[in-house]
């Protein structure tokens, strides 16, 4: 392992540029797992390692200068739990107390029916939430053991009724939420559609038939293209003269579940293919 770790650190960049060349906008800066960053005293942060004072990329991704640390948000990457995450949960299994989510991390995160804002008697969890039902919760902690810690409680959390829900990179959920949720209400405020967006890579969407198909198409855009800069114009370019189909009504503004900025978790390169899922409608009794 320390022969290819070695083999990495080079004094230069790419194509033979020293690698603390100038760069003039690191945010829209791609690099390579071992790559010298330009760290100026800086420390490392995600997606990065420090030997013998200097600071390399670990995976291929933006460069990003965020004091005290320099990063890198991968391009890819499955999910890795963190507290305070906002993430999305399928129900696989329901127990007399507690449901057992898929987030799509390495483990099942157990939801406990003291973790949600409702009045539930031993053996009632069945009325509540069943096997395939959506649940935007929070993480709140990920013990010694693995575990993860859910709630329910909380602004913007909650079940999700109906509408359709999209998996993509949680690598790439920041560029979707945009700085501070600008790109998700340009999104929502132009396609008539609501939007939730999980950390965890998981988007769910509801809202006229024609805004979902071009809500699908703006995140598609931003997968392949939220390297390069200038991808607001690109986006808002597309929802303005992409399908030029009548939009439904405008949606409702932001919530809680990706208002707060998301940073990628470290990658695996175990990635899997995207996935869709459509929920009826049903009530809770």
């Amino acid at each position: 392992m320390g022969n290819g770790h070695r083999s990495r650190h080079r004094g230069q960049g790419r194509e033979g540029a020293p690698s603390h060349s100038s760069r003039s906008d690191s945010a829209r800066t791609l690099v390579l797992p071992g790559e010298e960053l330009p760290s100026r005293g800086l420390g490392p942060g995600p997606g990065t390692y420090r030997v013998n004072g200097r600071i390399y990329a670990s995976v291929l991704g933006l460069l990003q200068t965020q004091p005290p640390s320099v990063r890198v948000a991968p391009l890819a990457g499955r999910y890795i739990p963190r507290a305070r995450d906002t993430v999305i949960g399928i129900v696989t299994d329901v127990q007399g107390t507690f449901w057992l989510l898929d987030i799509g991390a390495p483990r099942w995160a157990p939801l406990h029916m003291t973790g949600t804002p409702w009045k539930i008697d031993f053996g009632e969890t069945q009325q509540y939430l069943r096997v395939g039902d959506a649940v935007v919760v929070a993480v709140e902690q990920i013990e010694n053991t693995g575990r993860i810690g859910v709630t329910m409680i909380g602004d913007g959390l909650g079940k999700l009724e109906g509408g359709t829900l999209v998996s993509v990179s949680p690598a790439k959920i920041p560029r979707i939420i945009g700085k501070g949720g600008s790109m998700i209400q340009m999104i929502q405020k132009s396609t008539g559609c609501t939007l939730v967006v999980g950390q965890n890579g998981r988007i769910w969407l509801d809202g006229p038939d024609d805004g979902i198909v071009e809500v699908r198409s703006a995140i598609r855009l931003i997968e392949e293209e939220g390297h390069r800069r200038g991808l607001t114009e690109r986006v808002q370019a597309f929802l303005d003269h992409g399908s030029g189909a009548p939009r439904g009504p405008k949606g409702p503004p932001p919530t809680a579940p990706w208002a707060a900025t998301a940073e990628a978790p470290e990658p695996d390169p175990a990635e899997g293919p995207e996935s869709e899922y459509d929920f009826p409608e049903k009530d809770v009794n």
